[in-house]
């Protein structure tokens, strides 16, 4: 049980150094969902957009920012939705 421990509290303080590069890859997450969203490029933007979202909702974990980690969380499951739907009905 104290390995399982050690090997999260590892994993977290890894993430955690990695904060800001996980930011800066939602960044980029970000705008290429807008340009697939202008662009009329379905399902890319569910495809792009999932990552981005459980990119957030990680960092607001992090920082206990709970509004913005449910908010996240919700976007997450109605993208899984999409995806998941895309794929039996296509």
């Amino acid at each position: 049980m104290r390995l399982k421990s050690y090997l999260t509290q590892d994993i977290g303080k890894m993430l955690a150094k990695q904060e800001q590069n996980l930011k800066w890859f939602a960044l980029v997450l970000g705008v290429m969902s807008t340009i697939a969203t202008v662009q009329d490029w379905y399902p890319y933007t569910m495809f792009i957009s999932l990552p981005f979202c459980l990119i957030w909702v990680y960092c607001a974990w992090l920082h206990t920012e709970r509004q913005l980690k449910y908010i996240n969380i919700i976007f997450s499951v109605l993208y899984i939705y999409g995806i998941i739907r895309y794929f039996l009905i296509e």
